[in-house]
């Protein structure tokens, strides 16, 4: 394995003054309980892994840390740092539990254990799953910016390799028109993931080193992937196909009439054999699974085994920053691959910045002349066809469109739906080893259709799932210390479109958690509880302030009833919506077959033409939406 952090530490982390050194190694001390050498060894990685972060996010850093050894001081007149380790703890305990900095609290604990966590998993060696790969990597036609000349001619442009994009290209690809697909991020092959840092794969596979996150009371962090394959590289795996119900709705309400579950079922069916689905086997379900499946049975709710694109996997748990045995089988291994077969060509390390077009007015608006990106060293190139399809997420497309002049309709960028979720924690008495088996394994469906509540078995690689710990100082490394006999579920909820994407060069993301939503969450939070405790846990973890910990079925009650929406820790997976797919000129910036209105040659087809909230894990309906736009997209 290559040293803890790839880039040398010293000379960087020495450049900041040593009141703000000092401060951080206070800090990690009291949240941590660690003595001045261990806390300097810990404020150091931090700092290190810090420099990945958008500037922005590392200034809001550094002022929280600041921040905190700031109250610290007018609480005792002293730093965290310059005090003995029992002030300390009592010092952190009264900021936690304070009204006033426990949400400061929160905000600087999150990425000083995701560092901490992840370093003690790499040092131990749990990472490593001594097997072998289940795949090599595939081929793909692959070209990095540097080396692409400054412009070209192709039918066809494809921006972003995701779910979506991979699928275009494949189709039209396969009707033999030339293709070009253009991703912002790199290739990343197995043997560098397996080898990999935690902290490295988390940085380098997300935008933004996973620091997204929407603005809102309570904010929601919100991970998305950037490399070849987009974020099938790290989502869980899990493969839900469309419920009819929400196709219907779309068919009806949206006027989008390949939805029509009867048609709409041949593309899903077109991608379960792409991707090969198949329910977890036994030998990887692992105990966190098991857990779930017995408190359901308990309670006679329904629930089921989950269906992946997983043929091979050994149940490492690290599906969130990539699989390090090529198990997961993301576009990059199939999609992509059948794409570059049929002549498709992939440029890497390349962010579009526009959309050309103008050269040729027509008299409904203007028609798409190719696309312009930009190389990591500043210089431009272009890319010239009279196709183009856009498939940069649900996050990144509105602001392109920006950028290009065509994001001028009412409605681009409003009614993002987010998936938004929270998970649960019950602590048993016999070990769990929650990272020992599939990352996500189980689905309890009991509330889905009637409250849009749809709760999945869900784990964290190892050393990562640290974050969720309540408490700091002394609690919190008690939960560190028997994390192993932890089971964690999540819940996630069918949200109302409540956000928005902002922005031209940037994507500002907000989010208004709706009062029903709200609500939805809680429930949720009472729903895994009760699975837990009917599994046998002794306790069970909310992440509700003032109850993190309860003791029963009676005190989980009694949290749920004071819950207060606005600090719950809530975490989002699948933006949808930015761009509504539909046939309402007035509602729907893309038309029904996925046309961006007033612009002729130009197709939408990632999440973020989706009509509302998919209501399950969205990687096959984006994929089978791909399909269906791509096929009239290849007869225009």
């Amino acid at each position: 394995m290559a040293a803890l952090f790839r880039r040398a530490r010293g000379d960087r982390v020495s450049q900041l003054s040593d009141v703000q050194q000092r401060a951080f190694e206070g800090v990690c001390a009291a949240l941590l309980d660690l003595n001045d050498d261990e806390a300097r060894r810990a404020a150091g990685e931090v700092r290190e892994w810090s420099l990945k972060l958008p500037t922005a996010v590392r200034v809001a850093l550094n002022a929280g840390v600041a921040a905190l050894d700031v109250a610290a001081v007018a609480i005792s007149g002293k730093r965290l740092i310059s005090t003995d380790r029992d002030r300390r703890d009592r010092l952190i305990t009264t900021l936690a539990t304070s009204r006033a900095t426990a949400d400061l609290v929160e905000s600087v604990k999150i990425p000083i254990l995701l560092v901490y966590g992840s370093n003690i998993a790499a040092r131990s060696g749990s990472l490593n799953s001594g097997e072998s790969v289940a795949r090599r990597d595939a081929h793909l036609e692959v070209t990095r910016s540097v080396d692409w000349p400054d412009r070209v001619s192709a039918d066809v442009v494809v921006v972003g390799s995701g779910a979506g994009g991979a699928m275009a290209a494949r189709t039209l690809a396969r009707a033999g028109l030339s293709v070009v697909v253009v991703e912002e991020g790199r290739r990343f092959g197995v043997e560098e993931i397996k080898r990999g840092h935690p902290l490295d794969r988390f940085t380098d596979l997300y935008r933004d080193a996973g620091s997204t996150v929407a603005l809102g009371r309570p904010p929601v962090v919100l991970p998305v992937g950037r490399g070849v394959g987009g974020t099938t590289l790290v989502n869980s795996g899990t493969c839900y196909r469309t419920p009819d119900r929400v196709l219907r709705r779309w068919r009806d309400r949206d006027g989008v009439s390949f939805a029509d579950p009867e048609r709409f079922a041949v593309f899903l069916d077109e991608v379960e054999s792409t991707l090969r689905v198949a329910t977890v086997r036994d030998d990887v379900l692992g105990n966190n699974g098991r857990i779930a499946l017995a408190g359901a049975r308990e309670l006679g709710w329904s629930s089921h085994r989950l269906s992946r694109n997983a043929p091979g996997c050994g149940g490492c748990c690290q599906c969130a920053i990539g699989c390090p045995r090529n198990a997961k089988f993301g576009v990059h291994l199939n999609a992509l691959p059948d794409a570059c077969a049929a002549g498709a060509k992939i440029v890497t390390d390349a962010r579009v910045q526009a959309i050309l077009h103008g050269a040729r007015v027509r008299a409904d608006g203007v028609r798409a002349d190719g696309v312009r990106a930009l190389r990591p060293d500043g210089s431009e190139f272009e890319i010239l066809a009279e196709r183009v399809v856009v498939a940069a997420g649900a996050t990144e497309t509105p602001p392109l469109l920006r950028r290009s002049g065509l994001g001028t309709h009412p409605e681009v960028g409003l009614n993002l739906a987010v998936h938004p979720a929270v998970s649960a924690a019950g602590v048993f008495d016999e070990a769990v080893n929650p990272t020992v088996g599939v990352l996500q394994s189980v689905g309890i469906d009991e509330f889905h259709e009637s409250d849009g509540i749809l709760v999945e078995a869900t784990a964290t690689p190892p050393g990562m799932g640290s974050v969720v710990l309540s408490g700091v100082g002394r609690t919190l490394v008690d939960n560190l210390d028997r994390f192993e006999h932890f089971a964690t579920l999540g819940a996630m909820v069918a949200d109302e479109p409540s956000g928005r994407v902002r922005g031209r060069t940037r994507s500002i993301l907000t989010y208004d958690l709706s009062k029903r939503d709200g609500a939805r969450l809680v429930k949720g939070i009472e729903t895994m509880g009760r699975v837990l405790f009917a599994a046998g846990a002794r306790s069970v973890m909310t992440g509700i302030r003032g109850h993190e910990e309860v003791g029963s079925p009676d005190e989980l009650g009694v949290a749920v009833l004071n819950a207060d929406t606005s600090r719950l820790h809530v975490a989002a997976f699948h933006p949808t919506g930015s761009l509504r797919m539909g046939a309402d000129a007035q509602e729907h910036p893309v038309d029904e077959t996925g046309r961006l209105r007033g612009v002729e040659g130009v197709w939408v087809l990632d999440a973020s033409v989706m009509p509302s909230c998919p209501e399950v894990n969205p990687q096959v309906t984006i994929m089978a939406i791909a399909l269906a736009v791509a096929e009239g997209i290849s007869l225009s």
